[in-house]
């Protein structure tokens, strides 16, 4: 029997081989199709800003459909309900940032802690270097670095998500499983930016200071904290 058993366990090494041969592969193949889409987006973002300007007409960018948001003051003072949304939102510690649906009640959200946040849209990139590089999952309770696209199959495999670029666009796009998706990633624990908040904020920040919404200015900030 021991040789049989072997030849079984053989077998199965050659199949298991196989399939991450193939899963491999199929990640590869999503990756380049989201690189397709993205590309094809933006030309298409171009043109109609081209044209719109041609015509003398004002182009309306799209809405954005996703937000990333940092938290930047303590708790100091804060008053309970505050505290409960920042709580709800994830963000319990200075410097954590979470991707957030755009819509008129998370906005309203974002409005009721504005000094203790700032907010904006994130590039494609920007969401690349977070997840790739602070990009954390919550399986089992517990926190796992996404060092392969494994994790993210055991983590999110039941939407169809098997590897990190399905997650990147998943969030990106803020696609049907962004909420399993963005609640399987931990709050992104970013460092103090260099130089602090005061060189970024210059010029572009209103009267509220460091607080509030920074529109893509975001993307610049991040860098400075990731």
């Amino acid at each position: 029997g021991s040789n049989a058993e072997y030849m079984g366990r053989a077998e199965e090494a050659v199949a298991a081989k196989r399939r991450a041969v193939e899963k491999k592969r199929e990640a590869f193949v999503r990756a380049e199709k989201y690189v397709k889409e993205a590309r094809a987006s933006e030309r298409s973002l171009i043109r109609m800003r081209r044209m719109a300007k041609a015509a003398g007409n004002f182009f309306a960018e799209p809405e954005a459909k996703l937000l990333f948001v940092i938290r930047i003051r303590g708790t100091q003072g804060i008053d309970p309900r505050s505290r409960k949304i920042l709580q709800l939102l994830r963000l319990r510690q200075v410097h954590n940032g979470v991707f957030v649906k755009a819509n008129s009640a998370s906005l309203e959200m974002l409005r009721l802690v504005r000094p203790y946040i700032t907010w904006g849209t994130p590039s494609l990139s920007t969401i690349k270097q977070l997840v790739y590089k602070r990009g954390f999952l919550k399986i089992n309770r517990q926190r796992l670095p996404i060092t392969d696209n494994t994790v993210v199959e055991q983590a999110l495999g039941a939407k169809n998500i098997i590897c990190v670029e399905d997650l990147i666009h998943e969030i990106a796009t803020v696609g049907p499983a962004f909420k399993e998706a963005n609640n399987a990633l931990w709050p992104f624990k970013l460092s103090s930016p260099r130089g602090g908040f005061e060189n970024i904020k210059r010029g572009w920040v209103g009267e509220s200071g460091d607080a509030g919404s920074r529109e893509g200015f975001i993307n610049q900030l991040i860098a400075q904290m990731n």
